[in-house]
This record gives C-alpha cells, sequence and structure tokens, in this order.
C-alpha cells in the first residue's frame, strides 16, 4: 500500500454485490480511483446469492456501508429493497449502483448514462442517428433509453422479438423516438445496417470463452458504421477486429465500464472521478485476466 494513501478507523467502504464477483475488475479500478485521490473509502467485493440478497441489503444499513455496484443476478430483484429509485432507474426497471445516506438506500442505473459519456467523450454523437442494438436483455434496456432520451432513433433485433417488443413502446412513449423491432436474422439484420450509422452490441456474444463467435458477419460492416460491443473481455473482441478491418469506427465494452464505475465514484465521494486512472487500471486488470 502506497504510504500517502491510507485506510483508517474512518474509512467509508463500498463494494460490489452479485454472483459470481470473482471475476469483477471494478475493485481494481475503484481503489486506484480512491488512492489518486487519496480518500479514507476502500472497494471490495461481496459474493451475494439471491436467496441471500434482502439480508445483505439489511447489512448494507447495519455495517454503514457507504455504496454499492449491484450486478448479475439481482439488478431487478433489489429493486424493492430500496427506500427510493432514481427516475431513470425506474424507467429502465434495472438498478447497478446504489448510495447509502443514513441508512436510506437510494438506486441509480449508471449503465445508461455510462454508456452515452463513453460516446460522446470519443466524439460520437447519438442525435439525429439510427442506432441498430442487437439483443433486449438488461443492458440493451439500459442503452436504448440512453440514446432515446439523446435523441436517436432505434432498431432493435433479437431472437425472439416479442421480448422486445413491449420494451420497445415503453422507450418509444418515454422519448418520442421511434423504436423498430426486428428477429435477430440475416435479411433483417443486413436491412438494419443499412439505415444505421451506429451498430451497438448488447449481448455477451464474443465474450471469453467464447472469443470467435459475432452476430454480425464481416461483409455488412461499412466504414461509415461506428460499431459498439460492450463486451470488455476479450478488451478486442471478433466483432470489433473484423469492424476495424472494414474501416469502420469501433469502441470497446471498457469505456462503459469505465464511465459507469466513474459515475458510481462520483455519487458515493462527491469527488470528481479520475477516469484516465481508472481506464488504465482496469485495463491492466482485463489484460491480466486474458492471459
Amino acid at each position: 500500500m502506497s504510504k500517502d494513501w491510507e485506510i483508517t478507523g474512518r474509512a467509508r467502504v463500498c463494494g460490489v454485490i452479485g454472483d459470481p464477483v470473482e471475476h469483477s475488475v471494478s475493485p481494481a479500478m475503484q481503489n486506484a480511483a480512491f488512492r489518486a485521490l487519496k480518500l479514507d473509502f476502500a472497494y471490495v467485493p461481496f459474493s451475494v446469492k439471491k436467496e441471500g440478497l434482502a439480508r445483505a441489503i439489511d447489512g448494507v444499513r447495519t455495517l454503514n456501508i457507504r455504496g454499492l455496484n449491484v450486478t448479475i443476478p439481482h439488478k431487478v430483484d433489489i429493486i424493492p429493497l430500496l427506500d427510493e429509485i432514481d427516475s431513470q432507474a425506474h424507467q429502465i426497471g434495472a438498478v447497478n449502483t446504489i448510495v447509502n445516506d443514513s441508512g436510506r438506500l437510494k438506486g441509480y442505473n449508471t449503465d445508461a448514462e455510462g454508456f452515452v459519456c463513453a460516446l460522446l467523450r470519443q466524439g460520437i454523437e447519438p442525435e439525429g442517428k439510427t442506432v441498430v442494438v442487437l439483443g433486449a436483455g438488461g443492458a440493451s434496456r439500459a442503452i436504448c433509453f440512453a440514446l432515446a432520451a439523446e435523441g436517436a432513433n432505434l432498431i432493435i433485433l433479437n431472437r425472439t422479438p416479442e421480448r422486445a417488443a413491449a420494451a420497445a413502446g415503453e422507450i418509444s412513449g418515454a422519448s418520442g423516438q421511434r423504436v423498430e423491432v426486428m428477429g435477430l436474422e440475416p435479411r433483417n439484420l443486413s436491412e438494419a445496417l443499412e439505415k444505421g450509422q451506429i451498430v451497438v452490441n448488447a449481448t455477451s456474444v464474443g465474450m471469453l470463452p467464447h472469443t470467435s463467435a459475432t452476430l454480425i458477419p464481416a461483409a455488412l460492416i461499412r466504414p461509415h458504421h461506428v460499431v459498439v460491443d460492450i463486451v470488455y473481455n476479450p478488451l478486442k473482441t471478433k466483432l470489433l477486429a473484423e469492424a476495424g478491418k472494414a474501416g469502420a469506427r469501433t469502441l470497446g465494452g471498457l469505456e462503459m465500464l469505465v464511465w459507469q464505475g466513474a459515475l458510481a465514484f462520483e455519487k458515493w465521494t462527491g469527488a470528481e472521478a479520475p477516469v484516465d486512472i481508472m481506464r488504465k487500471e482496469a485495463g491492466r486488470a482485463l489484460s491480466a485476466h486474458e492471459k
């Protein structure tokens, strides 16, 4: 431990709860941020089974834990256990960040805002664009609400389009943006990519250990596309590698990971997150995992 960063008896504790959490790079990323700003905080992983979630949240209040990140499988089930939900998290129907203010727990969804931050900081402006989103799970829902709020029109492709239809109606109703739903099949994918400027893989396809998998044939990717993959392990997925070869601009899941973490950090500490340090440490930890 660096001599200029000390954990004292007044330290505030933050952490991540999920099952599993052993793979998480958030402890490395968040503790690097605390260390850089010399904050008396510590971040630890908590492995919590579904049946233990309510007791874990009781423990957050009892132990005065300042904040939590929430990961699979708890992002939805945790909602009724909290005292207050941010309006965007309520719309999305999922919470990934909790702030504890004197025993009152408020839930947020920094995945949505983090995704938009990742785009905007790279000069990628979704307003007025047609965005093709693959998948209709929790991550897709957060991303689609955030993109629609920024003024993007959406085409959501999913193997079971019925699953995406209800969310599409909610997103369009909340934002006034056009949201189209298609089945995830070759003809529809080709049609959607002809219309779209930004393409987002919001599924886990391509994640370790299935690194040879991709949902988009390389022949469909054009140089005018911006291709975004929320998968961050590996750092460069097959989709991103093929998109780069096709001349498209690419953005990997590391950026969303870092920005959602930075937004959570700021909610817990009130300090501006050292994003560059967080990105460097998260990349280092992920590279170590890949070996």
